[in-house]
């Protein structure tokens, strides 16, 4: 296992080869070994490759072992996972642009990694008013005592908030930080970064030692979206990193939920345009926000399994864009990006599809399996 992940730490020291690019060559390829040993003639053809990123590819992979390297680089950094690794967090295989290497410190709960165990991510502003505070603590607690693992950022304010509640209450929480897992950002922090290593972990894209940049914490955000089923936005001004993340959810096709908050408020304006733009609306009954996350748990009955009919006879176009679709809703450009197929093709695929009773149409240009 740990041989395909000399191909992806190889790849990720490549300058202009980023987490989405890496993402084609591994479905191009089938493992990125086999991408690495290919040719330049084979790899103009993987979308993205242009001459200025073949050239760099050329002259930087001549001078890499991907083997030495790996060696290297654990003797730094001990912890990290890369997507050829079971522990891999499953729901981060499902965006489009995984990171190729996951540093981690601290508590490793593998249900969460494989995602038996669901993580809801709270984000929100760094100087939160009382009735953000008071909300954030009130439905971290709820979150950690029915069982959820709540994700955050580490930093100020909305972050702070819900990884203290969460751990208060007995739960574990995740830290996605825009460091090294090493480096305790910002350093008033400290206490809490210690108790998280004991209930849960720190996880980041960046290796050992790597300081704060400013460039980062967006890029942070998608791991947060990523790694949610959902995210709860509590308070945050419309030029909010939040909404970054929301918009990074909406993407992935988590759920978004908001706080709303008074019209004149500046702290809840990016909220009422979420909502406005059709997130979930976080009201007084927490016990609504829970049953619709899945922390009630059902009445136990047995119900008999009913065998599914045969799918009839596809095309080979229709058999690959329905083997893509699963039960949960995926965007039309993540089905595009899976398939390999043109945008006009799957188009036509997937009416097709909708008009043979296989596949649901949802808002938002979203596909489901039937």
């Amino acid at each position: 296992m740990r041989g395909e992940s000399a191909y992806w730490l190889a790849w990720s020291q490549i300058s202009g080869v980023g987490p989405v690019l890496l993402q084609r060559l591994q479905q191009h390829f089938g493992n990125l070994e086999t991408a690495w040993k290919a040719s330049a003639s084979d790899l103009r053809t993987v979308e993205g490759f242009g001459f200025q990123t073949l050239e760099k590819v050329v002259q930087q992979r001549t001078r890499l072992n991907p083997q030495q390297l790996l060696t290297q680089h654990q003797q730094v950094n001990p912890n990290f996972w890369t997507p050829a690794d079971t522990e891999y967090p499953q729901l981060l295989r499902e965006i489009p642009s995984p990171p190729p290497l996951l540093y981690y410190r601290g508590e490793v709960d593998l249900q969460e990694n494989s995602g038996q165990k669901p993580l809801v991510g709270i984000v929100g502003t760094r100087q939160p008013t009382e009735y953000g505070i008071k909300w954030t603590r009130q439905i971290s607690t709820a979150l950690a005592k029915n069982g959820f693992t709540v994700v955050s950022g580490m930093a100020e304010g909305i972050d702070t908030e819900s990884h203290s509640a969460a751990m208060k209450a007995g739960g574990r929480t995740i830290a996605v930080v825009g460091t090294g897992v090493d480096v305790i950002y910002p350093h008033k922090n400290r206490d809490l970064y210690k108790e998280i290593l004991t209930s849960g972990i720190v996880i980041s894209e960046y290796p050992s030692k790597t300081a704060p940049n400013r460039t980062h914490f967006p890029r942070r955000n998608r791991i947060i979206a990523g790694l949610s089923r959902a995210v709860l936005v509590m308070e945050a001004p419309i030029k909010s990193g939040a909404l970054i993340t929301a918009t990074y959810a909406n993407e992935f096709c988590r759920d978004v939920y908001a706080l709303p908050g008074r019209v004149d408020d500046q702290p809840s304006q990016g909220c009422l345009k979420l909502i406005s733009q059709g997130a979930g609306i976080i009201n007084q009954q927490l016990s609504e926000l829970l049953t619709m996350l899945g922390a009630i748990p059902q009445i136990d009955v047995e119900i008999p399994l009913v065998k599914s009919a045969p799918l009839p006879n596809l095309s080979a176009e229709l058999q690959q864009v329905i083997d893509t679709l699963s039960i949960d809703a995926l965007s039309f450009d993540f089905i595009v990006q899976k398939t390999g197929m043109n945008a006009g093709l799957v188009s036509s695929s997937l009416l097709q599809l909708e008009l043979m009773g296989l596949v649901s149409q949802l808002p938002g240009m979203r596909y489901q399996k039937l």
